[in-house]
């Protein structure tokens, strides 16, 4: 989001075959920004606070607090394997830790969701913030994930400062085990599922588009940090303190908003106090309630979500 300086393993067997490119929020940490909403968006208007007020009323802290969630999601591939994007804010000894609420409880989620860390194949990282990539290592520093290629912009790793500790914590190790993979600009991981370069935030920044067959489902776009904050939905034109390059992150807001209105697609959010947003053909976004028949809890009648967890899946039959 800004780079401002285990439970038991669950069952592959229970990855069952109709869950097939069900889009799940795993919700990793939530918390209070260290900075007043007000700060961190100074363009904002008296009009887009109220209208972002309405999108996400759980953002809205006491005294002009900013509250948040940091949020990870898993898609479901055939085989009982599964996609993670972003990897959450990590353990109590992470690079987050300097302002995130560590520990996170990625693990945990995933193994209420019956996602073992063994089937997942591949963890994409929308960018390397802390707090999208604190899981990418457990404590000992060995990757979380043994069997996946960690999924990366080549621009994202080269634009990395050398003294950043994520490359110390997550890249570095990586690389060491061969699970770092780098690509360049729009990228096919499989079916169904795109990486789109969505620069401005950070300069190697990617959302992904999972895309549903044949009407069957919703599209959805996991967005990373392209909104941070429902005031961008109310207008993509908000920029955000922390980002690297403010133009390029308001033309990728543009440019992935009127995709996902085209397509009809969902937006996925990583730090909206809503998994799921509903953009609209105006330019701004709608929260979507509790899931209807179209959505269902995560491992359903399986266990009851955590204190404040907001989980759900979003079916999608991939193409």
């Amino acid at each position: 989001m800004g780079d401002h300086g285990g439970s038991a393993a669950a069952t592959a067997g229970a990855a069952a075959p109709e869950r097939c490119g069900r889009v799940t929020a795993l919700l990793d940490a939530t918390g209070t920004f260290f900075r007043p909403a007000r700060e961190a968006f100074p363009d904002a208007r008296a009009a887009h606070w109220a209208h972002a007020a309405r999108i996400d009323p759980g953002a809205v802290g006491p005294g002009g607090t900013w509250r948040l969630d940091f949020r990870c999601f898993a898609i479901a591939r055939p085989g009982g394997r599964w996609v993670l994007v972003d990897a959450g804010v990590g353990p109590a000894d992470g690079p987050a830790a300097r302002w995130a609420p560590v520990p996170g409880r990625l693990p945990e989620a995933l193994a209420r969701a019956r996602i073992a860390p063994a089937d997942v194949d591949t963890v994409v990282l929308t960018h390397l913030h802390e707090d999208h990539a604190g899981w990418s290592v457990d404590a000992t520093g060995e990757p979380l994930f043994p069997a996946a290629r960690y999924v990366v912009q080549r621009a994202e790793v080269a634009a990395l400062d050398p003294a950043d500790p994520v490359r110390r914590w997550a890249v570095d190790p990586l690389r060491a085990a061969g699970q770092l993979h780098e690509v360049e600009g729009r990228h096919r991981l499989g079916d169904g599922l795109t990486l789109l370069p969505t620069p401005g935030h950070t300069p190697g920044h990617q959302s992904v588009l999972v895309a549903a067959a044949g009407g069957r489902g919703r599209d959805v776009v996991v967005t990373g940090d392209v909104w941070v904050h429902a005031v961008q939905l109310a207008d993509p034109a908000v920029a955000y303190a922390h980002e690297v390059d403010p133009a390029a992150a308001r033309a990728s807001r543009v440019d992935l908003l009127a995709r996902a209105v085209g397509r009809g697609a969902l937006l996925a959010t990583a730090h909206l106090t809503r998994a799921f947003v509903e953009p609209t053909a105006d330019g701004t976004g709608g929260e979507v309630e509790r899931p209807s028949d179209q959505f269902q809890e995560a491992a359903e009648g399986e266990h009851e979500p955590a204190e404040g967890d907001e989980g759900g899946e979003v079916p999608v039959e991939l193409r």
